[in-house]
């Protein structure tokens, strides 16, 4: 099944619309500004800034008519800038996950989702990651809260070069049926 995501300049599905059925890393390249937006199939990740950084967010199938106000958790987010489609994964989901930068510091491995990486590893902090399987979100917070960050397959060695400097991920979750 093809993914399919509609952007629109203004909110409530109005202005000029931009088709996107893959990656984008500039969508001011098509659009001045993305207000809302529709999933019509698939799941992609949305981002705050050109080139897959900054402030992220999970959409799935569905109608977003107001980007501000869904995306409002305490940052702020005005604009769609780039979005990275999430490949359906069938199979095994592995990730080792690492307390510092460059895959130091202590280091565990997932194979399910964790609602408390403190909790169930004593670990206090994640800031790189090696996605072996599957495609996986980290979130600030336990329980699969706050802000996100998404993974894909590769080596990740530090998420400041992903424009996530200075936040925590707690908590990680596997993107299966979701899309």
């Amino acid at each position: 099944m093809l993914s399919r995501i509609i952007f629109y300049e203004e909110k409530n599905f109005q202005g000029r619309s931009y088709d996107c059925l893959s990656d984008c890393a500039d969508i001011s390249s098509n659009l001045s500004r993305c207000q809302s937006c529709r999933v019509e199939s698939g799941c992609f990740m949305v981002y705050e800034r050109p080139n897959y950084m900054g402030l992220q967010f999970f959409l799935r199938r569905g109608e977003y008519q107001d980007i501000q106000r869904m995306m409002s958790m305490g940052m702020m987010f005005d604009s769609i800038r780039s979005c990275r489609m999430i490949p359906h994964h069938r199979g095994q989901f592995r990730m080792r996950i690492y307390e510092r930068e460059n895959f130091s510091g202590q280091m565990n491995e997932l194979i399910d989702d964790s609602d408390n990486i403190m909790d169930r590893f004593r670990m206090s902090d994640c800031m790189s990651a090696n996605v072996i399987e599957g495609h996986w979100l980290l979130y600030e917070q336990p329980h699969y809260r706050g802000r996100m960050m998404y993974l894909r397959p590769g080596e990740h060695k530090s998420f400041r070069d992903l424009g996530m400097s200075g936040i925590r991920f707690m908590s990680m979750r596997r993107i299966t049926d979701m899309c």
